[in-house]
């Protein structure tokens, strides 16, 4: 049965985060291709963006779009936490002519993109065996800190949709306690995302200085990084460690709540850039310092997500979903409601 939505090709994905717009064209059924990275900082609008990626992609006719933005989406208007971007959906579908135009936040994407992705993609980091039909968990930090959960149910999957990045934070020791601290004094209110996130590397730095009565130098995210990956700076190095220690943390908790036994997932663009430190830091130890708790945690699997373009195959199938429950659903008929008139 028509429902006005045909089953036109390409669609139109987004995965947009509040440095970095990621654009493909879904040319078939699973099948993404044109993929351009865009710095948001680039671009004075989402639209300005999404018309210079058309231009790059050739400017095929797109009817059908979904975007995934790391952003709670309550209406309409889009506001975005960490980027100036600000718009409204519907305004946006109309001036780029488009049937469809869905937009979801990016890490409940990313958890639908979770049955999707190869096991060449992940990388186990400790645990046993994902148990069937359990809950999974996803976390991730990157310029903010995502957090959702993908919940089997029969015959699929519902993803949750919420800002589990903006909890408190809750220190593990006295030296995280100085670090929050020193955040408080700054901001008053620290959440998760303040320390687990790409700000949050030099704010664990300049903590970790002042704590020790050294002078901070004026680092950048990447600098602290490079230098704590290379040995160069013992207090860069130490800023990693406590950083992965703490998102080991927020990681357990977030199972915990959850009964995550599927397996906790970390995505965002922080921790590939880790790789090879990160599975022997901290994350994997603390993760499991639950007390009584600690063996349930022992069991569950936790996955890096190292694919390059992860969130892409959830916004795709968001997209295939909401359009395939369009046409299923019976098209008003035009004497519909005259009786009453």
């Amino acid at each position: 049965m028509s429902t006005g939505l045909p089953e036109q090709w390409p669609r139109l994905l987004a995965d947009i985060g509040g440095s970095n717009a990621r654009f493909a064209l879904e040319t078939a059924p699973g099948v993404i291709e044109d993929i351009e990275v865009l710095p948001c900082a680039g671009h004075p609008t989402l639209l300005d963006a999404v018309r210079a990626y058309l231009d790059l992609a050739g400017a095929r006719a797109v009817a059908h779009a979904a975007f995934g933005i790391a952003n709670p989406v309550l209406g309409d208007w889009v506001q975005m936490t960490n980027h100036h971007w600000a718009f409204s959906i519907e305004a946006t579908r109309r001036a780029l002519g488009l049937t469809t135009l869905l937009v979801i936040n990016d890490f409940t994407a990313l958890a639908l993109a979770l049955p999707h992705l190869p096991a060449s993609e992940l990388l186990q980091i400790g645990g046993g065996e994902a148990e069937a039909g359990a809950p999974l968990a996803l976390i991730g930090p990157g310029t903010g800190l995502g957090v959702s959960a993908l919940i089997p149910y029969p015959g699929g999957h519902a993803p949750l949709s919420g800002e589990g990045g903006h909890v408190g934070f809750a220190p593990f020791d006295e030296r995280e306690a100085d670090i929050w601290r020193h955040a408080m004094r700054r901001f008053g209110h620290v959440s998760a995302e303040r320390l687990l996130s790409g700000s949050g590397i030099p704010l664990i730095y300049q903590a970790l200085c002042e704590r020790a009565g050294e002078t901070a130098a004026e680092l950048d995210p990447a600098e602290v990084t490079a230098r704590g990956l290379s040995g160069a700076c013992p207090r860069c190095r130490e800023t990693l460690e406590v950083f992965c220690g703490m998102l080991g943390g927020a990681a357990a908790n977030l199972a915990l709540n959850l009964g995550a036994r599927g397996g906790v997932y970390l995505g965002g663009g922080i921790v590939p850039r880790l790789r090879g430190f990160f599975e022997q830091s901290p994350f994997r130890r603390r993760f499991e310092d639950k007390g009584r708790m600690s063996g349930y945690l022992a069991a569950i699997p936790v996955y890096l997500i190292v694919s390059s373009y992860p969130a892409l195959p959830g916004v795709a199938a968001h997209l295939a979903a909401e359009l395939a429950s369009a046409r299923a659903r019976p098209r008003a008929h035009p004497d519909d409601g005259a009786a009453g008139e």
